[in-house]
């Protein structure tokens, strides 16, 4: 188009938030020749009170074109539309309310959640929490950029999955459980009799056929795969389990460069208190590695795919497990390494 994206404009300090947009058709249209893009880190679960929207629209209207996205991608507020005059009172008059720019460029980009326990009966761990403690752990990482290319973190209360994690970010911070799916057979029954077809919209539609009904229904959790659907469909009837957590899965992303991923699971269960920790954790040991080794605009899930997920494994200091297998091999060519384990006698 018309229109050039390059980041040659930037608040003083900050390597992203601001998108520096410049029209080759300047001469022709002096009044639009800069319409630069300016992200502000949005609040997490994206609850804001009337008071707050107007301070940021006021801001807006005072120094830019008034235009707003609601959000992006990302899950920034999008001002579009300033001159690069306006770049440090925008900036100034922004933290003088509390607000803070976003995440652009080659880093860490600004973490996003569903609305978790805040109005979400099914959340797993508290989403509102962990992305806001990730925000302010990671502020060099946001705002200074420092990788081979952008790391998105979004955090999802249950696999529902509201905020599309497992097909947009690099790191999906999903809620699940580790015990039983719980059951109240009085309600299944207020169910069955109320019209719903439990054999046909739940028992056949389950994904690993763990589920049976006979009257009764029974659920062979060791086969469950935590989809939700049965309790999607009977919601007043199933609940997730009481032993809650989170699951890390990496990789995902767009097709822009390659194809497109959807994540994989790296870590398949940490209780819900030990989310924010571990998760710090885990990002500083990948960061350390795709930061040593991964190539110029090259996503963490195809650096994975380039270096192969043991040779990952190893370098992070994690130990692979059975939920790190996508399918069974399909070569039977493979040959396995030894490893020698120290011998403490």
């Amino acid at each position: 188009t018309h229109w050039k994206h390059g980041g040659l404009v930037g608040v003083m300090g900050y390597g992203g938030g601001v998108i520096g947009r410049y029209s080759d058709l300047a001469e022709e249209f002096p009044a639009c020749s800069e319409f630069h893009t300016h992200r502000v880190n949005q609040p997490s679960g994206l609850f804001y009170t009337s008071e707050a929207l107007r301070e940021l629209c006021d801001i807006w209207d005072r120094h830019g074109s008034g235009l707003t996205n609601m959000h992006g991608s990302t899950g920034d507020v999008v001002f579009l539309g300033s001159t690069t005059e306006a770049i440090e009172p925008i900036f100034k008059e922004l933290t003088e309310k509390g607000w803070d720019l976003g995440g652009s460029g080659s880093d860490m980009r600004t973490p996003s959640c569903c609305v978790g326990p805040g109005r979400c009966e099914w959340s797993c761990y508290d989403t509102l929490d962990v992305c806001y403690d990730i925000t302010m752990e990671f502020q060099d990482e946001l705002h200074r950029p420092m990788f081979p290319y952008k790391y998105k973190f979004k955090f999802a209360g249950c696999p529902n999955d509201c905020v599309a994690s497992v097909a947009r970010s690099d790191c999906a911070v999903i809620g699940t459980w580790e015990d039983e799916i719980q059951i109240n057979q009085d309600r299944v029954k207020e169910y069955a009799e109320g019209g719903t077809n439990i054999q046909e919209e739940v028992v056949s539609r389950c994904p690993t056929g763990c589920i049976s009904y006979n009257g009764v229904l029974d659920i062979n959790d060791n086969e469950c795969v935590k989809c939700m659907h049965c309790i999607n469909v009977m919601p007043k009837a199933l609940k997730p389990g009481k032993e809650r957590g989170a699951a890390i899965m990496v990789g995902a992303k767009a097709p822009i460069i390659g194809g497109a991923l959807l994540s994989s699971i790296l870590v398949p269960f940490i209780p819900a208190d030990e989310v924010s920790e571990s998760l710090k954790e885990v990002s500083e040991a990948i960061w350390d590695v795709w930061g040593e080794h991964g190539k110029n605009r090259e996503r963490i899930g195809e650096f994975i795919q380039r270096v192969g997920l043991g040779n990952f494994l190893e370098q992070i200091g994690l130990d692979p497990t059975p939920e790190m297998v996508t399918h069974p091999r399909t070569n039977p060519y493979i040959f396995f390494e030894d490893e020698e384990e120290d011998d403490e006698e």
